[in-house]
Formats: C-alpha cells, sequence, structure tokens
C-alpha cells in the first residue's frame, strides 16, 4: 500500500503537540471523553510519541485448538503506512502482540500499535524503534486463548474518564508521556489546526516566564491556556 501524502503531513503536524494540549482542545468542542485509561502505558517507557489513523483489530479471550490465529494474520497484513493498529479485546494475562509482529508491521510503515491487552518481547521491539503502547506485559501468548474476531470496526478501548471510550476506523491516535488520546475523524483537522496555534502560545509564555514575568502577568498577556 503506497503512503497518503496528505496523511503523513497530519501525522508529522500531530507529532509536535502534546496530548495534553488536544485533550484541552477536544474539551473546547464538547468532546471530553476521548482520553484512554491510565493502564495504556508505553513498552519500553522510552518508546517515544506515537500518531496515526487508527487500524482496529477486535477480539475476546476464548479456548480453541490449533497451532495459530488465521485470522489474526489476515488482520495484521491489512494494516498500512502511517496506521496505529489499535487492538482491543479486553485481554486477561496474555500478550496480543510480540517481535514479530511489529517487525513485519514497521516493514509495511505502520506507525504503531495500541493494545488493550498484553505485550512481550520488549527488549526486540524496542529495537526496531516501533512505538507500543500496551496495558500489561506478559511473556503469555494467545495461541490458544484469544482469537482475533474482526477488524477496521468500531472497537471499546479503556477510558480515562468513562468506561469505554469508542473508536472508529479512521479515527486519529496520538500518544506521549502523558498517555494516549483519540481525535474522531471529522474534527481531527480541526484540532490539529487549533492544538498547534496553543502550542505557539505556550511557547511564548515560557519564553516570558523565563524572563522573569510572573505567571499574573502572563494570563493577562494570553489568557488561560
Amino acid at each position: 500500500m503506497a503512503p497518503d501524502a496528505s496523511h503523513d503531513s497530519v501525522r508529522r503536524r500531530y507529532l509536535k503537540v502534546d496530548t495534553a494540549t488536544v485533550a484541552d482542545v477536544l474539551d473546547t468542542l464538547g468532546l471530553a471523553h476521548q482520553g484512554l485509561a491510565a493502564e495504556l502505558a508505553p513498552y519500553p517507557a522510552t518508546a517515544g510519541r506515537m500518531a496515526g489513523r487508527a487500524y482496529t483489530i477486535r477480539g475476546k479471550m476464548t479456548r480453541y485448538a490449533g497451532s495459530g490465529d488465521p485470522r489474526k494474520m489476515q488482520a495484521v497484513d491489512g494494516a498500512g503506512p502511517g496506521e496505529v493498529t489499535v487492538w482491543s479485546g479486553r485481554g486477561r494475562g496474555v500478550c496480543f502482540f510480540g517481535e514479530l509482529i511489529a517487525l513485519g508491521m514497521k516493514t509495511r510503515g505502520v506507525a504503531g500499535a495500541l493494545v488493550d491487552g498484553g505485550i512481550r518481547d520488549i527488549a526486540w521491539i524496542a529495537r526496531q524503534r516501533f512505538p507500543v503502547y500496551a496495558r500489561y506485559r506478559t511473556p503469555v501468548q494467545s495461541i490458544g486463548r484469544w482469537r482475533v474476531t474482526a477488524w477496521q470496526v468500531p472497537v471499546d478501548m479503556p477510558g480515562a474518564t468513562r468506561k469505554r471510550v469508542r473508536v472508529n476506523p479512521g479515527d486519529f491516535v496520538l500518544a506521549d508521556v502523558d498517555g494516549v488520546i483519540v481525535i474522531p475523524a471529522r474534527v481531527a483537522q480541526k484540532v490539529l489546526l487549533e492544538a498547534e496555534r496553543l502550542t505557539r502560545k505556550e511557547v511564548h509564555i515560557r519564553r516570558d516566564l523565563d524572563r522573569g514575568a510572573t505567571l499574573e502577568d502572563v494570563l493577562k498577556r494570553y489568557g488561560h491556556v
């Protein structure tokens, strides 16, 4: 799949703004519950920022016979450049994602993975410089325990201010040291423009504070940020 130049430009711009700023913008738009649960953390901790359109994969905990999950491989092979694979399925103690999947995705230009379950092979994934945010780490594989049921469908992920957050294919996912947030596709461009404006404003505020201005001074000049 060839990369989408316009999407890649938007993705790179999102990587220059913070999730906190984006969350503030979403609040002003009445989208107050787009943050994901704090348990979704980078593995390793130095994984870095992650941004891209959501490519959703849904699964469930279930016992089954056999040596693999062919639907999982079909789902993985559909992810393309600049996308973040969003793995939904409320994993319990098993790994959805490991080194070989990460390597295959990186080769195809996939931007990262967001996993409502476990990750393993963390040291090897770190060498690939492929960002993964997951709910936990575990050496236990998913074969025979968890399987893919659908992909590129609406999925639910654990939320920060509500139990679950809906993620649709094509929504925008942004993750950094503060956490993970989901931007609905219909407002992704609007949110980006406002987040960039606020980021420029914050640069001026930090500069003025460094030069000795008081917090009261900067609030009078720039307003609340």
